[in-house]
């Protein structure tokens, strides 16, 4: 008996966890990213082919 009360009284009150961590007003709000002031990567705009020339081989 008292075996099945812990496990109730832990498992509700780990729903009571749960579900008052789901319905909190800011778990869905973010603000953006900042853009970078000079982007890299994909974004930098290489205006070159990968070995620094556009011939095919």
């Amino acid at each position: 008996m008292i075996d099945n009360f812990s496990i109730a009284l832990t498992h509700g009150l780990l729903l009571i966890a749960a579900w008052r961590l789901i319905h909190r007003p800011d778990l869905d709000v973010e603000d953006p990213p900042e853009r970078d002031p000079e982007p890299s990567g994909f974004a930098a705009g290489n205006t070159q082919g990968q070995w620094g020339d556009d011939r095919d081989a």
